[in-house]
């Protein structure tokens, strides 16, 4: 069976199980993971029509009885991250981000972003934001487990980056909001969910990387959402747990 194909919604991805629980190091080096399926490399947020990524970028997914485990590979020649404190709004700079909604509704919904600091900012939204709804900053994640590994040097212009891996291990009690019990998945269930890189363009300043002033970010998302809006949970792909 192919781990992943269209639907109509979005891309839907096969996630095997984990036969023992995997050290979050932010290198992907457990046999678990090598069973695991590459997403195919991310595009644009609006699909096709635009400009595929300037860098690679592809996830994969496990989970056991306690954790889903969520790894990516990022492509990027300037290892750019200064957000050092958690909640910081992580998009201003650049990221990878988790969207996950686990009943499918399009209610009580979850997001978490990264950095190559390893710093994260979680948040949880009763809607999306067209409906009003509103980001719940003060949602965290006891027991989550996050690494990354960098090929190259963080924060220093003058030589030229490979690129980012990380790890994350998201305990199921933490997704409990919404109706859904906060439990791990029966094996065959499909939850929604999506994964967006934040990328901007830079220049050198004083030794320091910054933004090119007057350009705007890039959204490389694995599943497209047709228009540049990751809050359209419908619009998603979705995880089946093997």
């Amino acid at each position: 069976m192919t781990p992943f194909f269209l639907l109509a919604f979005g891309l839907s991805y096969e996630a095997p199980t984990a036969a023992k629980p995997l050290e979050i190091d932010g290198k992907m080096d457990e046999a678990a993971w090598q069973k695991a399926p590459w997403t195919p490399f991310f595009v644009d947020i609006e699909g096709d029509a635009k400009p595929k990524p300037r860098f690679k970028t592809r996830a994969k997914m496990l989970w056991d009885a306690n954790y889903l485990y969520i790894a990516a590979e990022m492509e990027e020649p300037n290892l750019w991250a200064t957000y050092d404190k958690h909640d910081m709004v992580i998009f201003h700079e650049h990221d990878f981000e988790v969207f996950l909604d686990p009943d499918g509704d399009g209610l009580d919904y979850f997001e978490f972003e990264i950095n190559a600091r390893n710093t994260g900012w979680d948040l949880h939204l009763d809607r999306p934001y067209k409906d009003k709804g509103k980001a719940d900053n003060g949602w965290e994640i006891p027991g989550l487990k996050t690494a990354v590994s960098l090929r190259g040097t963080l924060n220093q212009p003058g030589d030229q980056d490979g690129g980012w891996t990380v790890e994350i291990a998201f305990p199921w009690s933490a997704f409990n909001r919404g109706k859904r019990p906060a439990v791990a998945p029966k094996p065959g269930e499909a939850w929604r969910i999506n994964f967006s890189r934040v990328e901007w363009q830079l220049r050198v300043t004083d030794g320091k990387y910054e933004k090119v002033p007057g350009t705007k970010e890039d959204n490389w998302v694995w599943s497209p959402q047709g228009v540049i809006n990751m809050h359209l949970p419908e619009k998603w792909g979705s995880v089946r747990f093997r």
